[in-house]
C-alpha cells in the first residue's frame, strides 16, 4: 500500500476557487456521502483539494485516499481504506486490518469491526481531537466492482454520523443512490455543476492564468469551451506566449478533439528539443517510469525528466506516492501519438519492441505482449503468449488470450502447436467447427515437426522411423523435451491430450456420442496420472456422453469424478462452473434438492472470492433461478437472474451465457409475456454455440413450448415439420425434449380439432419414452412423461386412466414437491385433473393420501388471487405428535413459506437459508414462525416431520 495515496493534496495551480461549489460541499456535514461525479477534465480533484484547504483547521480531521487499478482487489482496497483512516485516526481499524489477512476475505466481518472501532474512537470524549472525520476517496471509478461496491454499501449504511465520506469518480458507483437521495443522505456534484460559469471563466483566465483578456474575448472562450475546464486550461497555456490573442481566440472553434490537437501542437512547438523528444518517443507508453522511458528512448534521464514534466504542468499525472509511475493526460497522449506517427513513423515499432523487452524482463507479461504486437515483433509475441497460456487458462481469461491470437499472423500461429490448439478453441467458441478442426490438425502437424526436429538432432534413425509412421507414440512423448520452459512446457507435454479433448468436444457438437466417448478415452490414455486438468476435462466429456445417451447414473458418477479432478488441478473456476452441469444431471435424475444444494455450496465459494469468480457466480445464480422457478418460487428465480445480470451484460461472452436468456424467457413466460419470452430466446439462439454441452433442451423447442402455451399452434407445427418429428419416432434421450414438446402439440391440436389417432400415437410414444427413462433412472423425465400421459388420457375422456397417470406423476420422483411449474404450466386442463384427483382421493384408512395432498397444494399455488381450493385432505394426515399443539386451521402455506420449508429440510443453517432466498435473517424468522403456527409445531424438526405427514415434503 503506497503512502502517497494518503496525503491531502494542496490546491492546484490553474484552478479558481468557486464558493458556490464549496458551499455545496459544506452540506456534506449534514449527510453521510458526498458524490462528485463527472467525466475526466472537469476538475474534481482540484475542487476537493480547494475545499479541504478552505476548511483546514484543528476542528477537522481528514483522510484522503487516491485510488488506482492496483486497488481493485477487495483485500487491497480495504487495507488502503483502513490505512487512510488511520492517518486521521491513529490506531483505528487495527483489528479489522488483521482480519483482512484471513482467507477467504470475510468482508462484512471486517467492516463491522472497522465501524465499531470508528464508533468507539469517536465516543472517546477524553481525546482532545475534532469529533467529525472527512474521508475522501478520489478516482473511485478505477476500483469500482461488484465485490467492492457491496462492501462500500454496507460501510456507508453503517457509518457513525460523525464520519462523512466524499467520493470523486468518473462514473456513478453501483450503490443505492436513489434510496439515499430520497432519504436526504446524499449530496451530489455533477458535470453540470462543475462547468465554469462566465464569471468563473473570467476569474480563471484573468486572475489565475494572468492573461488580462477583455470581456468580449472571455465571453467568446466561455461560449466556445462551454465551461469545460480542460479546454480552458489548454487555451490559457497557448495564449500565454501567443502574440495574436484576439486572432487565436477567434479561430478557437470545433469539437474538443481538434481543439486539443491544435492547442497541444502549439505547446509542443515551444518546448526544448530534449523535452519534446522525450514526450514524443514515450507516447507509445500507457504508463511511464524512469527506467522504462530510458529503455525506450536510449537516454538515462527518464526519472528526472518526469519530475520536471510534472512540475511544468505538462499533462503528466502521478500514479504512486514515490513519483515513480506516471501517465500522460489521455487527450495529450493521443495528440503526442499522432505527432509521432507524422514525424517518425519508422521508429514506432522500435519503441514498442524496446518497451516489450523491458516489460518482459520485469515480469509484466501482458504489457510485454501488447507492445510486441504493436511493434510487429510477432515471433517474440508468440513466445510470450505461449508462456502466458497456463495462467490464462487456469483463470479462464479467454478474452485476453483470444484477443492476442487474433493479432498474430496465421503463419506464426500454425508453427506453434500450443497456439494452434487454442486458436481452434476460439473458433469453436464462435461456432466455426470446421475451422477449429483444421487448427487441431495444424497443431498435430506442428507437434510432429517439432518432435522430429528434436529426435533428428539426437537420433536420425529414430526420426526416420517416426516420419514413416512407425513410432507415433514416441513422437507424442518427444514433445515434452521441446518448446517452452516451465508451466508452458507442461502445457505442451499435455497438448496431445488437450487436442483429444477438443476433438471430443467437436464430436459432441456434431451429435456423435460414440466419437465423443472415443476421443475422451483417448485423452485419458494420453494424460499422465498427475495431469489432473486433462483427466478432469476428459472425464467430463465421458460424463457428458453418458448424459447424451440418457444414462444419468453413469453420467453423475463420471462427471462427479471429473469435477474432483478439476479441484485437484486447482482450476476452481472450472470446478465451480462444472457444478452447473452436475446440477442439470441431478435434475434429470429427479433430485432438484441435491441440485440446489450443490449450487448453493458452490455459490458460497465463488462469492467468497469476489470478482475473480464472477463468471461462476453468475452461472450458479442462473442455475438456481431455474431450480427456483420450477419449484414455484418466481420471486427467488427473478432475484437470482438479477444477481447474474451484471456479469451477463458487462462480462465477456462465455459458452454458457445463453442460459441467462433462456431462464429469463421462462420467467417472462410465467408472467404472461409471450413476446418478451420469444425475444429472450432469440437472443439465446444468437449466443448458443454447440460443442460444450449436449443439446438436451434445444432453444427452438423451448420457443415451440411458448407458442403452444400461447395458442400459436401453427408456429409450433412449423417447428415440428422443420425437425422432422413424428409420434412414430424412436425414443432416444437426445430427442426426448423434442418429443415431449411434440406430444403437447398433438394434445393442443386435438383440443382444437379432434384427432383420436394422433393422440393414441402420442400415448404410444410416451410409453416408449417412459420405458427408456425408467430404465435409465431419469426420474425427472418420468414425472413429465406421466403428466403428459394424464393429459392425453384426459382429452380422450379416459378419466380414471388420467387420474391414475397423474398419481403416478406424483410418485415418479423422490422429490415430487420440487415440481410445481411442470404441473401448473399445463394450465386449466391440469387444474381440472387436479380437482379430479382430489375428488377421487383414496380412503384414508387404507391408502396413501400423499397424492391428494399434493394435488391440493398445487391447486392452492395455481389458484387465482383471492380464491382457494377446498381443504379435502383426509383428517388423519395431520398427525399430532406428543407435546405439540394441534395443527392450525389457518390458510395454507404461501409460496415463499413452502420454499422456506423445503430448505428447512436440509443441512443449511438459518443464515445460509436466508442468503439462499435473498432475505434477511429476521424475515426468515418471521416465515418460520408462520410455518410453525400453520403446522401446529414448535421446532424445525417437528415442522419437517409434520410437513411430510401432510404430503408437503
Amino acid at each position: 500500500m503506497m503512502a502517497t495515496k494518503l496525503y491531502v493534496p494542496a490546491p492546484r495551480r490553474g484552478f479558481v476557487v468557486r464558493p458556490r461549489l464549496l458551499e455545496k460541499l459544506r452540506l456534506g456535514a449534514e449527510s453521510g456521502l458526498t458524490l462528485v461525479s463527472a467525466p475526466a477534465g472537469f476538475g474534481k480533484t482540484a475542487l476537493l483539494a480547494d475545499w479541504l484547504a478552505a476548511g483546514a483547521g484543528p476542528e477537522r480531521r481528514v483522510a484522503w485516499l487516491s485510488l488506482d487499478p492496483g486497488d481493485r482487489e477487495p483485500a487491497v482496497f480495504w487495507s488502503s481504506v483502513i490505512a487512510s483512516l488511520q492517518s486521521a485516526m491513529p490506531g483505528v481499524g487495527s483489528a479489522a486490518l488483521e482480519l483482512i489477512g484471513s482467507q477467504p476475505l470475510a468482508t462484512e466481518l471486517v467492516l463491522t469491526t472497522l465501524v465499531n472501532d470508528l464508533v468507539n474512537d469517536l465516543a472517546d470524549v477524553t481525546r482532545d481531537v475534532a469529533r467529525d472525520v472527512w474521508f475522501v476517496l478520489d478516482d473511485y471509478h478505477t476500483v469500482d466492482s461488484q465485490a467492492i461496491g457491496t462492501g462500500m454499501t454496507y460501510f456507508l449504511e453503517h457509518l457513525p454520523p460523525q464520519v462523512h465520506v466524499v467520493v470523486g469518480t468518473r462514473s456513478d458507483p453501483g450503490w443505492p443512490l436513489a434510496r439515499w437521495r430520497a432519504r436526504g443522505e446524499l449530496v451530489e456534484i455533477r458535470a453540470a455543476d462543475l462547468r465554469f460559469t462566465p464569471d468563473e471563466t473570467a476569474a480563471y483566465l484573468n486572475d489565475v492564468a494572468g492573461l488580462d483578456l477583455p470581456a468580449e474575448q472571455v465571453t467568446t472562450l466561455d461560449q466556445r469551451t462551454e465551461g469545460w475546464i480542460a479546454a480552458l486550461q489548454l487555451a490559457a497555456l497557448s495564449l500565454r506566449d501567443h502574440e495574436d490573442a484576439a486572432g487565436f481566440i477567434e479561430r478557437f472553434a470545433g469539437d474538443h478533439r481538434y481543439i486539443v490537437d491544435y492547442l497541444v501542437e502549439e505547446v509542443l512547438e515551444h518546448q526544448p528539443e530534449a523535452v519534446r523528444g522525450l514526450l514524443l518517443h514515450t507516447a507509445v507508453l500507457d504508463r511511464l517510469t524512469g527506467p522504462l522511458c530510458d529503455a525506450v528512448t536510449g537516454r538515462d534521464d527518464g526519472s528526472a525528466m518526469l519530475v520536471a514534466l510534472e512540475r511544468a504542468n505538462l499533462f503528466v499525472v502521478p500514479l504512486d506516492d514515490r513519483r515513480e509511475w506516471y501517465r500522460y493526460h489521455h487527450l495529450f497522449a493521443d495528440v503526442l501519438r499522432g505527432r509521432l506517427l507524422s514525424e517518425e513513423p519508422g521508429h514506432i515499432p522500435l519503441f514498442h519492441r524496446r518497451a516489450s523487452h523491458w516489460y518482459e524482463a520485469h515480469g509484466h507479461v501482458e504489457d510485454a505482449v501488447r507492445h510486441a504486437l504493436s511493434g510487429q515483433d510477432f515471433e517474440h509475441a508468440a513466445r510470450l503468449v505461449e508462456r502466458a497460456v497456463p495462467v490464462l487458462r487456469r483463470s479462464r481469461q479467454d478474452v485476453v488470450l483470444f484477443g492476442w491470437l487474433k493479432e498474430l499472423p496465421d503463419l506464426v500461429i500454425r508453427r506453434s502447436p500450443l497456439l494452434s490448439v487454442f486458436y481452434g478453441g476460439m473458433l469453436m467458441a464462435s461456432g466455426d467447427l470446421g475451422g477449429a478442426e483444421q487448427r487441431f490438425d495444424d497443431a498435430e502437424r506442428a507437434l510432429a515437426d517439432r518432435a522430429l526436429a528434436e529426435r533428428a538432432a539426437m537420433d536420425p534413425a529414430a526420426a526416420d522411423r517416426a516420419a514413416a509412421g512407425e513410432d507415433m507414440v514416441a513422437v507424442e512423448r518427444a514433445t515434452a523435451s521441446s518448446g517452452p520452459e516451465g508451466a508452458a512446457a507442461a502445457e505442451l507435454e499435455m497438448l496431445p491430450a488437450t487436442i483429444a479433448m477438443y476433438r471430443a468436444s467437436l464430436a459432441q457438437a456434431r451429435g456423435d456420442v460414440a466419437g465423443t466417448s472415443a476421443h475422451a478415452r483417448h485423452a485419458l490414455e494420453l494424460a499422465g496420472p498427475d495431469h489432473h486438468f486433462a483427466r478432469g476435462a476428459a472425464g467430463a466429456f465421458l460424463g457428458l456422453a453418458a448424459w447424451a445417451e440418457g444414462d444419468v447414473q453413469d453420467a453423475l458418477e463420471t462427471f462427479t469424478q471429473a469435477v474432483a479432478s478439476l479441484r485437484a488441478a486447482g482450476n476452481l473456476l472450472d470446478e465451480l462452473s462444472s457444478t452447473v452441469i452436475l446440477a442439470d444431471m441431478w435434475l434429470a435424475a429427479g433430485r432438484p434438492s441435491e441440485a440446489r444444494r450443490i449450487c448453493l455450496t458452490a455459490l458460497r465459494q465463488a462469492e467468497a472470492r469476489g470478482d475473480s469468480m464472477a463468471r461462476a457466480s453468475a452461472e450458479l445464480h442462473v442455475a438456481l433461478s431455474e431450480i427456483s422457478r420450477e419449484a414455484g418460487d418466481l420471486g427467488s428465480a427473478k432475484d437470482h437472474l438479477q444477481a447474474a445480470a451484471p456479469f451477463v451484460h458487462n462480462g465477456p461472452i462465455t459458452e454458457s451465457r445463453y442460459r441467462w436468456f433462456v431462464a429469463s424467457a421462462l420467467v417472462a413466460r410465467e408472467e404472461g409475456g409471450v413476446g418478451g419470452a420469444i425475444g429472450y430466446l432469440d437472443q439465446a439462439e444468437q449466443l448458443f454455440r454447440p460443442g460444450f454441452f449436449p443439446e438436451v433442451r434445444p432453444i427452438p423447442t423451448i420457443k415451440a413450448r411458448v407458442w403452444i402455451r400461447a395458442g400459436n399452434l401453427s408456429g409450433a407445427a412449423g417447428w415440428a415439420r422443420a425437425r422432422g418429428l413424428s409420434v412414430a419416432n424412436s425414443a432416444g434421450y437426445m430427442q426426448e425434449y423434442n418429443h415431449l414438446t411434440l406430444v403437447r402439440l398433438v394434445i393442443a391440436q386435438h383440443r382444437a380439432q379432434p384427432d383420436t389417432g394422433a393422440v393414441a400415437g402420442a400415448l404410444g410414444l410416451l410409453d416408449r419414452l417412459l420405458a427408456r427413462a425408467t430404465e435409465s433412472g431419469r426420474a425427472g423425465s418420468v414425472v413429465e412423461i406421466r403428466i403428459l400421459q394424464a393429459l392425453a388420457h384426459d382429452v380422450l375422456d379416459q378419466r380414471s386412466q388420467a387420474v391414475e397417470a397423474l398419481g403416478a406423476a406424483f410418485d415418479g420422483s423422490p422429490e415430487p414437491d420440487e415440481y410445481v411449474r411442470l404441473f401448473l404450466d399445463e394450465g386449466p386442463p391440469m387444474m381440472k385433473l387436479l380437482r379430479d384427483a382430489m375428488r377421487d382421493a383414496p380412503d384414508a384408512a387404507t391408502h396413501d393420501v400423499g397424492a391428494a395432498a399434493r394435488a391440493q397444494r398445487l391447486l392452492t399455488l395455481g389458484a387465482p388471487p383471492h380464491s382457494a381450493p377446498p381443504q379435502t385432505t383426509p383428517a388423519h394426515s395431520a398427525v399430532t405428535h406428543p407435546g405439540e399443539r394441534p395443527p392450525s386451521d389457518v390458510d395454507p402455506l404461501s409460496e415463499r413459506e413452502l420454499q422456506v420449508l423445503r430448505l428447512l429440510d436440509s443441512e443449511l443453517s438459518g443464515p445460509e437459508i436466508a442468503r439462499a432466498l435473498f432475505i434477511s435473517h429476521n424475515t426468515l424468522r418471521t416465515h418460520t414462525k408462520h410455518i410453525f403456527t400453520k403446522l401446529g409445531v414448535t421446532s424445525r424438526r417437528a415442522a419437517v416431520s409434520r410437513a411430510r405427514d401432510r404430503g408437503l415434503l
